[in-house]
């Protein structure tokens, strides 16, 4: 079941760099709604309310009701929030994409592994999470907040790929040859000539290579 939220937001005509800087001094966020057969149309939501809702959502996977001038709310999906680049907590523009029911859409889920491998608990092995998303399309009702995989069985040397992986509702979009998740043999390195081995100290943790986080969006401040 897709999560929801909801968010009051005000119609704008002005835009521009100085329009969107005016907003921002008065406390609220440039945006957008478009979709379906409706024109783009301009928003203000107030900072602190959407900075309040996306703390305790995923932004990617919720369905948002955008009650704009009070009329009846729109169902909606965010499709980006552009960021400052120095400053990351400071939300410069975001992006909403008007849903209906009865059409599917395509989503970005989050994969959130469960469990200690048995090649990192018995052998020493690393865990390498190798794609942290999926592509998934799906109905919006039926937008799951996250993809859980068990990884407690995996050996040395073996993977989870995204052929293996089953969704009730939905289709995954990426290729299935991609590998999710891989346990690869622990690194080695030879010890210097005449030096002593070094004491070595079990865990009972695995390693987990993290990826470099994408950095944050540059700002674009000409965007209505």
């Amino acid at each position: 079941m897709a999560q929801q939220a909801n968010l009051q937001a005000a119609s704008r005509t002005q835009t521009g760099k100085g329009a969107a800087r005016s907003l921002r001094r008065q406390g609220k966020v440039p945006g957008v709604i478009y979709g379906h057969d409706r024109s783009p149309e301009a928003l203000a939501v107030d900072t602190a309310a959407l900075t309040k809702m996306l703390s305790g959502i995923s932004a990617a996977t919720t369905i948002v009701e955008v009650a704009i001038d009070g009329r009846a709310p729109v169902r909606a999906l965010i499709r980006e929030i552009q960021r400052d680049s120095l400053r990351p907590a400071e939300i410069l523009h975001l992006d909403f994409y008007e849903i209906r029911a009865d059409e599917a859409v395509t989503v970005p889920v989050p994969v959130h592994l469960v469990g200690i491998p048995d090649g990192v608990r018995n052998f020493g092995g690393v865990l390498d999470h190798s794609l942290r998303e999926l592509e998934v399309e799906v109905l919006p009702a039926d937008i799951p907040e996250s993809i859980e995989l068990d990884v407690t069985a995996l050996t040395i040397g073996h993977s989870i790929f995204v052929r293996d992986i089953t969704l009730a509702k939905g289709v995954i979009l990426n290729d299935p040859d991609t590998p999710v998740c891989t346990v690869v043999a622990p690194r080695t390195e030879e010890a210097p000539a005449g030096a002593a081995p070094e004491e070595t100290v079990a865990t009972t943790e695995p390693e987990l290579i993290r990826k470099p986080k994408a950095e944050a969006e540059d700002e674009t401040d000409g965007k209505a």
